[in-house]
């Protein structure tokens, strides 16, 4: 007899249909994807909110903290906004002393990102509240379920943006 993985034992997530296509299904993922995701930033809320700051910041902040020197194009292409809305949070970012920036070494017009020390610690706050919500779900779905969640969230990147996310990853060999 199989052993129930320990999300089952809590009755939380049926098996997937074989008919995992149809729109009940589908709205299902959606409805999960979308409180998943409510429910895991809510956990950093209280801290952007204390520093006066909001989820278009720390989306800044985390793509920055990944790959320090980004550019400031290249994070226009990963947050998918418009300049003037990427400008005023960084604005924000560099007057709260989170973000630096520096001439590019080979293009000075080219504007290189960097987290302060203060952005390096306040960031690693916040990510320590949703390594915890992460964890705490990928334990309960075990390790199998893992692959399958990662695949199916690959499969939303659009094609002309996975270049971009193995880079993020670390993959882009």
């Amino acid at each position: 007899m199989a052993v129930p993985s320990p999300a089952s034992q809590f009755g939380a997530s049926p098996n997937a249909s074989p008919l995992f296509l149809r729109e009940e299904e589908v709205r299902r993922g959606v409805e999960l994807l979308y409180f998943g995701y409510t429910r895991l930033t809510r956990s950093i809320d209280e801290g952007l909110a204390l520093e006066g700051l909001g989820r278009a910041h720390h989306r800044a902040l985390y793509f920055i903290a990944r790959q320090p020197d980004l550019t400031v194009s290249q994070l226009l292409k990963i947050l998918g906004i418009t300049k003037q809305s990427l400008g005023r949070v960084l604005n924000d970012l560099s007057s709260r002393g989170l973000v630096e920036t520096r001439a590019g070494t080979s293009d000075r017009r080219q504007k290189l990102l960097r987290l302060t020390a203060e952005g390096v610690a306040f960031e690693t706050q916040l990510f320590e509240a949703l390594r915890n919500g992460m964890s705490s779900a990928y334990a309960a779905a075990g390790q199998e379920s893992i692959t399958g969640f990662w695949r199916v969230l690959e499969g939303l990147v659009p094609e002309e943006d996975r270049g971009m996310v193995l880079k993020l990853q670390g993959m882009d060999t």
